[in-house]
């Protein structure tokens, strides 16, 4: 069974490769995919798979039902795209200015699209069901994962596996972790109200730069000197807005940042710390400040049993050249929030260009993957499904 999965997939490499680029050519950003939400759902209809359009929003589940009863096995995919100008010089280089596929989601989408087709196929021999969660808006907060669960996409799952190609990840690797894989991601604003005047007499001010300067000083001093160092954090400050002529001292100043965190004790602990480092730093110049901390999405937490199961149906998959531990990752992912309904597990693919002067990190201007790397997502996740349903097994018991 597994035999005739890899040469079905094989031979559709060439259709796998012209979704991608399709989808490259035709990128929509977090919570306008609706092209391409029609693209997904005409690919299904066309097969005369099962398929249920705007769930949760932008987003698309299909349905596989296979001839024999079973578990049911879910498959997660993200396809929108992100504010940013393609730069690379390719035919297949996004047409729409400002937009472009800058994370692989073009990638994973196709990966699933040619997966589905190929299990379709084999349907007959299935035992249970595989849903495909094509999942609109994982670049921007609030996320499309948690209207999509809220919307049933979930219901009935036994398991869930997804994967993220990795650009700057060898091609023919797979990375797992059990537990924490990737970071919460939250966010922070805070506007320092100072009182401004002429750059010539500061001594008749609070000046709001100083103030805030002091503060980014100050916020450096949570994760070295308040957070327990065994535990991982970032608080970086990325923002600093205080718009003036060079000869006026500003009124006030604004500053956001990004805090990532594995642990919800931590993630607890650095939202206090800041405010508290905040009002003591306001206090101290006589100003006054607002403080507001945005949750993102919580950590990716990988199910250790599915993990496991992973690893050992990923080291026979024909194109893995090596399946090895992830070191934890600090970017987001709304993964998350399916690991937190079902069992499940979410691990790297590598995908990184053979020609390094063409390997450019995630949400890179010139960012791209080797294409290669589908073909070895979706052997890996066609393995894990059928290796799950126990195709085998029920084989072996009618004969």
């Amino acid at each position: 069974m597994l035999q005739n999965l890899y040469e079905s997939l094989d031979k559709k490499y060439s259709e796998l490769v012209e979704i991608r680029r399709y989808l490259h050519q035709h990128p929509e950003v977090s919570f306008k995919e609706y092209k391409t939400a029609e693209y997904i759902s005409n690919f299904y209809k066309s097969l005369g798979i099962e398929v249920r359009t705007n769930v949760g929003g932008n987003g698309v589940v299909a349905k596989i039902h296979g001839n024999k009863p079973g578990p049911t096995v879910a498959l997660r995919a993200d396809f929108d795209a992100l504010p940013i100008q393609d730069e690379k010089d390719v035919p297949y280089k996004s047409t729409v200015p400002g937009v472009m596929h800058a994370c692989g989601h073009d990638g994973h989408t196709a990966t699933l699209l040619v997966l589905a087709k190929t299990l379709h196929e084999m349907k007959e021999q299935l035992a249970g069901t595989v849903v495909l969660i094509h999942q609109h808006a994982e670049e921007f907060a609030p996320g499309g994962a948690i209207s999509m669960i809220e919307d049933g996409c979930l219901e009935g799952v036994d398991v869930v596996f997804g994967t993220h190609l990795w650009a700057t990840t060898p091609t023919g690797t797979i990375e797992y972790r059990v537990g924490p894989i990737m970071a919460a991601a939250d966010r922070f604003e805070v506007k320092i109200q100072g009182s401004g005047g002429h750059g010539a007499h500061p001594h008749t001010t609070k000046d709001a730069v100083v103030i805030g300067s002091q503060l980014v000083m100050n916020l450096q001093q949570i994760v070295s000197r308040r957070v327990d160092p065994v535990e991982s954090a970032v608080v970086s400050v990325g923002s600093f807005v205080a718009e003036n002529p060079f000869n006026v001292i500003a009124d006030s100043v604004k500053l956001g940042g990004t805090v990532r965190t594995f642990s919800e004790d931590v993630r607890d602990q650095i939202e206090h710390e800041i405010e508290r480092i905040v009002k003591g730093t306001c206090i101290a110049a006589d100003s006054t400040y607002s403080y507001a901390f945005h949750r993102g999405y919580p950590a990716v937490v990988n199910h250790k049993e599915q993990t496991d199961f992973l690893v050992k149906a990923a080291e026979n998959v024909p194109g893995v050249i090596n399946v090895t531990e992830a070191a934890p990752q600090m970017g987001g992912e709304d993964f998350a929030y399916y690991l937190q309904h079902v069992p499940g597990t979410f691990f790297f693919t590598g995908a990184k260009p053979a020609d390094e002067t063409k390997a450019y990190s995630h949400h890179h201007p010139k960012f791209d993957i080797d294409e290669k790397a589908m073909l070895i997502a979706a052997k890996t996740l066609g393995t894990a499904t059928l290796n799950y349903l126990s195709v085998e097994k029920s084989e072996e018991a009618t004969v």
